[in-house]
């Protein structure tokens, strides 16, 4: 098992699910629901605020993902699978993925990528600090 992302082409879930009415709607229930929990939806990295149009949502877990016959999506993420995350920090968070080698190969995505993302808010802290 490796958790580094698949090439985007001939993806399914990159170019079908993450484009799919059922995405977007599972996006916006979960903004909804972090809001009226938390009253604030912050940035896994840097704790910043932000709202849907700002962050972007990453996967812990793809298990309640899936194609339907028909050429559908099941939207099935728990509230705890995805985190929000702002664009640059998502990137930097799978390209941590992919080029570290011991939490590209770790058995579960979930520790891989919090471990990953204290690792951008140590790198996010010693910039800080150099400033």
């Amino acid at each position: 098992m490796s958790n580094r992302r698949r090439p985007a082409r001939g993806n399914r879930y990159r170019s079908g699910y993450l484009t799919s009415i059922e995405w977007f709607r599972r996006r916006a229930r979960w903004f909804r629901e972090e809001a009226e929990t938390y009253g604030v939806v912050r940035c896994a990295v840097c704790l910043g605020r932000g709202t849907s149009s700002t962050l972007e949502l990453h996967h812990l877990d793809y298990r309640g993902v899936a194609e339907v016959p028909g050429g559908g999506w099941r939207a099935g993420e728990e509230h705890g699978d995805l985190l929000a995350v702002h664009p640059d920090h998502h990137r930097m968070l799978h390209q941590l993925l992919d080029s570290d080698k011991v939490l590209g190969k770790m058995r579960n995505r979930r520790d891989a990528s919090m471990q990953a993302i204290a690792k951008l808010r140590r790198r996010i802290i010693r910039a800080v600090m150099a400033a």
